[in-house]
């Protein structure tokens, strides 16, 4: 099985359906389909079972698969080491990262680098899935969350305490709560994964058993949109919370455990001459910011 196989053979077992194979590797699917069938005949063995919902491996495919992600590991490595010895300030680095840092931190970033270097780009990717850098899907993260991968190089690039925030219109409105009282008779936006772990949910430490969650919201951009719409008190942290001219409540609180910001990349990957210049554009962007 050569590698250009195994990374078909890889998409499909991880996607489970020719449509979602095809996404990942950018070809249509019926060629990701006529690659499958290929690699069954030459190894005569069937490796998948088509089913009603997708393709599932069989007992073949198991012991296939083992194999393959072996070769994956070292083809990465190889692909690392040599772009590790890459001093060309061109080409591609894709950063990942979430909305609300995009937006504030790594456009203005990347507008400062193509400034410098024209001839880099930068793919960047803004959500909520963590994309792997073991496995190349990106070079650079930027999260608020510190690896456990050992291969991985993290640096903290900023820590924000997280404060209590309302819009002026909604304080005007509302008032400010009274602490003490569990949010009684506000509204209350809060971080939708929050709500799905099941456990009792605190602002800057106080319960919000007498308030009103009149919004959940899937990333922090979201939650900082809707404070500043008016729609209710959330909690961000402190920092974004004055980028966007917010009133902070209760400053005197904050959420007992800080909001640190991680730059993460492969050690293969530091010294690549492109790389290495994205990271600088980065961590200027955050200075001063709170460290």
């Amino acid at each position: 099985m050569n590698w250009d196989d195994a990374r078909v053979f890889l998409a499909v077992c991880r996607e489970s359906t020719l449509r979602g194979a095809a996404r990942v590797l950018g070809v249509d699917q019926a060629t990701v389909g006529r690659r499958i069938t290929s690699l069954e005949k030459s190894l005569s063995a069937t490796l998948f079972l088509r089913t009603s919902e997708g393709y599932a491996l069989t007992a073949v495919g198991e012991a296939a698969l083992k194999a393959v992600e072996k070769m994956e590991t070292s083809a990465l490595e190889l692909e690392r080491r040599i772009q590790g010895l890459d001093d060309r300030l061109t080409g591609t680095v894709r950063v990942t990262t979430t909305d609300s840092l995009a937006i504030d931190f790594l456009i203005p970033a990347i507008a400062r680098l193509h400034q410098q270097h024209p001839d880099v780009r930068v793919q960047l990717d803004a959500s909520t899935q963590i994309l792997s850098l073991a496995k190349r899907e990106a070079d650079i993260a930027v999260r608020n969350t510190r690896p456990e991968n050992p291969d991985l190089i993290a640096r903290r690039i900023a820590r924000w305490p997280l404060g209590l925030f309302a819009s002026q219109a909604y304080v005007d409105a509302h008032g400010i709560p009274e602490p003490g009282m569990a949010f009684e008779g506000h509204d209350l936006v809060v971080y939708q994964p929050y709500v799905q772990a099941g456990k009792d949910i605190t602002l800057v430490g106080e319960p919000i058993g007498r308030g009103r969650i009149v919004s959940s919201l899937s990333s922090s951009l979201l939650v900082r949109r809707s404070i500043a719409a008016g729609i209710g008190i959330g909690e961000t942290p402190v920092h974004m919370g004055e980028l966007d001219g917010l009133v902070r409540l209760w400053p005197e609180r904050t959420k007992p455990v800080p909001y640190d910001i991680w730059l993460v990349t492969h050690a293969d990957l530091r010294h690549t001459a492109r790389v290495r210049v994205v990271i600088d554009e980065i961590v200027a962007g955050f200075s001063g910011t709170g460290e």
